[in-house]
This record gives C-alpha cells, sequence and structure tokens, in this order.
C-alpha cells in the first residue's frame, strides 16, 4: 500500500463522540475503510454520568468512550487523535489535520458537536456538570426534590423553570438580567401555578460548603438557597466544515444548524451530519442513533455508486 492509499478512505467521521462513533461502528461491520478523527472534546465531559441510554444509565461518559473506541478497533476502524482544520472537494474530499496530514474521502460524516458558553457567573463554571446543571432529563432524577435554581439566560429560560418543577416542588427562578416586562402575563401565570418563585436581580456568585452548592448570592448582597442550579447555556455548533463545503444551515432560537434529510444528508452532496453538530437536543441516545443511520445510508449510497460505476451509468 502506498503513502497516498494509506491517506485514501472511503469514509472519514470527524468527531469521535456517541454520533461519530456510532457511525464508525456501522461502517466498519459493512467492511468500509473508515477513519474517525477526534479532537477529544466531548460536550457532556464534565458530567460524571449520563443518564436516559437504556443499558447505558449511569455510565461514565468516558467510559462509554472508550467502550466505543474498543469496538470500533475490532472492525478496523482506524481513529487518529487529530483536528481537522480544514476540507476541500475535488471530486473526493480532502481534509486537512492540524498534524500536518492530509486525509482523502468519498464521503463525509460530521460529527464535530458544539460547545456550551456557560454566562459569566463567579464559580458557576467550576460547577458544571456536577450542581450546575441544564437538562432535567439528564440530570433530574439525580437531585430530585433538592431547591433548585433556575438561572436565566433569555426569556426562553422560563420553560426550563416550568420544566424542572417536574423533578422538585421547590424552585425558585432568578431572573438574573433578564427584565422583568420581558415576561409575559401567561409565563407568571404558569410560573405561579407550577409554584416556581421568581426573584429579580442579578446573580453575582455561587455560594459553597463543604464542596456543594449551597446557594447563589445576588449582585446587592441577599443570598437565596438552592442545592442544584440550572442554567441554559449558549449552544456554539461546531459548523465550521460544513460552513467550508457551503452547507445551508438554519437559523433556531439555539444557534445555526446544517439543514438534513431523515438521514442526516445535508445540502452537500456526499456529506452527512449527526449529533449536536445538527441539533441542540441531540442527547447520547439520539445521536448514536443519527450515527447509526447516516452510516447504514452512505454504505447504501457508496454500493450502488460503485454498482452503476460497474455497468457505466
Amino acid at each position: 500500500m502506498t503513502e497516498k492509499d494509506n491517506d485514501t478512505y472511503e469514509v472519514v467521521v470527524v468527531g469521535g463522540g456517541a454520533a461519530g462513533l456510532s457511525a464508525a461502528l456501522i461502517l466498519g461491520r459493512a467492511r468500509r475503510r473508515t477513519l474517525v478523527v477526534d479532537a477529544g472534546e466531548p460536550r457532556n465531559a464534565p458530567a460524571a454520568h449520563m443518564q436516559g441510554y437504556l443499558t447505558r444509565d449511569g455510565m461514565s461518559p468516558a467510559a462509554f468512550l472508550a467502550k466505543g473506541r474498543e469496538e470500533i478497533a475490532r472492525y478496523g476502524v482506524e481513529l487518529v487523535r487529530d483536528r481537522a482544520l480544514d476540507v476541500t472537494r475535488d471530486g473526493d474530499f480532502a481534509v486537512a489535520l492540524a498534524g500536518g496530514r492530509t486525509v482523502r474521502a468519498r464521503r463525509l460524516v460530521i460529527a464535530t458537536g458544539l460547545r456550551d458558553e456557560l454566562p459569566d457567573v463567579t464559580g458557576l463554571a467550576a460547577r458544571f456538570g456536577r450542581d450546575v446543571l441544564h437538562c432535567p432529563y439528564c440530570h433530574g432524577w439525580e437531585v430530585r426534590d433538592q431547591a433548585f435554581g433556575v438561572l436565566a439566560t433569555t426569556p426562553m429560560s422560563v420553560h426550563q423553570a416550568l420544566m424542572v418543577s417536574q423533578w422538585s416542588k421547590d424552585v425558585t427562578f432568578f431572573l438574573h438580567r433578564l427584565a422583568e416586562e420581558e415576561l409575559s402575563d401567561e409565563d407568571l401565570r404558569r410560573l405561579a401555578a407550577a409554584g416556581v418563585a421568581v426573584v429579580p436581580g442579578e446573580v453575582f456568585e455561587l455560594v459553597l460548603a463543604d464542596d456543594r452548592l449551597t446557594g447563589v448570592r445576588l449582585a446587592g448582597g441577599a443570598v437565596h438557597g438552592c442545592e442544584a442550579l440550572f442554567v441554559a447555556p449558549r449552544a456554539v455548533p461546531r459548523t465550521g466544515l460544513l460552513r467550508r463545503l457551503g452547507a445551508e444551515l438554519r437559523e433556531t432560537p439555539f444557534g445555526a444548524y446544517p439543514v438534513v434529510d431523515e438521514t442526516g444528508l445535508t445540502t452537500v452532496s456526499g456529506v452527512w451530519s449527526a449529533g449536536n453538530v445538527m441539533g441542540f437536543a441531540e442527547q447520547v441516545v439520539n445521536a448514536a442513533a443519527g450515527g447509526y443511520r447516516a452510516a447504514a445510508t452512505i454504505n447504501g449510497d457508496l454500493l450502488m455508486a460503485d454498482l452503476d460505476a460497474a455497468v457505466g451509468v
């Protein structure tokens, strides 16, 4: 095999999280020469456990990914710890890696995920994934019936405050930098019906005791108790490669995501996306399913392309 052959694959998967590894597993089992490019930046890295994935409920994200990497290796899938910096197309795709290597592929899976930008509140980032949380489906059971706080980041945070009241009847909605006038009459009625207390004023810092969250301190000095603080981070999808390829994006309240069909195929022929890069709410189980779906479609696409080429279509 020549050096060029070493850098040529049928499919390159950019992203080594649940979506990327799931796609790689199916492609490997379909006997497709596949490379996973993993920058090692999973969104759920701060969390000690993941929930809601049947048979994997409570497993740590790190253990889940390690198991996934073991599984794809059994089918000959290669994985490189590197970052994809650029991608171009001249028939096949050429993916330039930060380490200096350029790899080529007939098809691409972009599973680069997103990063969470947290509010600038003293002590908040250090507790994210512990007792500062964002998803009640991921963490609500573990903190059920505790005193919850919800830190407003946008008017849509009202929805988060209402949702978490399913897991605790002691919920305080901190308006932070949200003006009371931005809440609609319907918002106020629903918050009251759910028993959610509304506290105006900017949150300055978290209050801790014995490495546990005990409350938040407002800029004016008042302290309000809570044992778990829910916050909606600003989602920043990692769509740089998709933009470079000219994929169409759609604007949403949670960022700009690629326009895709039911299999994850983008508006660029030969390019699929899966996981959080295509949607804010893609939990691990959804991301894995999306990777599977994309990979199965890609395998069929390659098969038909080769058969058509063989008969001169």
